[in-house]
């Protein structure tokens, strides 16, 4: 599939219209819903092979933010080969008590996935506990970036995204 009809497929599959509050607080008339396009096995497919180059080389493992980022991450570790962890938005207060599961971290040159980036928080507060628990986390990828500061503010703690798609690109597929 070419990158301008994954675009589009993931605009029709996945864009509403209406009122959202994003989890920055900011209410928007478009959203993209992400479990849309998680939950359809060629579409998932078809993204992680997209994804699959962006990923850089000198990582040890995936690191897929609760809940969206999960089922990217899963399907690029089937790409890619490389080992996925699982990162909780707060660690189990139970058993394991971990923040991510699927291996051990500490020193673990890690790649945060994650669906969707507006402001970035999410990942921020993802990044601030992984590297609190000795994780090396400098860089990720994303579906899309919503082109909303988020990029910018993950620089700012040092983290490199590099988005399939903004959401520019993916209004100007549904356009054509």
């Amino acid at each position: 599939m070419t990158r301008m009809a994954l675009a589009r497929q993931i605009y029709d599959t996945a864009h509403i219209t209406g009122t959202f509050t994003l989890r920055s607080g900011v209410v928007s008339n478009e959203y993209f819903d992400k479990y849309l396009f998680e939950s359809k096995p060629g579409l998932l497919l078809e993204i992680a092979e997209a994804l699959a180059p962006l990923v850089p080389d000198s990582i040890d493992a995936l690191a897929g933010l609760e809940l969206g980022g999960v089922p990217i991450a899963t399907m690029l570790s089937q790409v890619t080969g490389i080992p996925a962890l699982f990162v909780r938005k707060t660690a189990k207060e139970y058993g394991t008590c971990r923040l991510a599961e699927g291996g051990d971290i500490d020193g673990q040159h890690l790649c945060i996935v994650e669906d969707v980036i507006t402001s970035g928080g999410a990942v921020i507060d993802a990044v601030r506990e992984l590297r609190n628990e000795g994780a090396l986390v400098t860089q990720g990828v994303c579906v899309i970036d919503r082109e909303s500061g988020g990029l910018a503010n993950l620089a700012s703690i040092d983290i490199a995204i590099k988005p399939l798609f903004t959401m520019t690109e993916l209004n100007a597929a549904a356009r054509d």
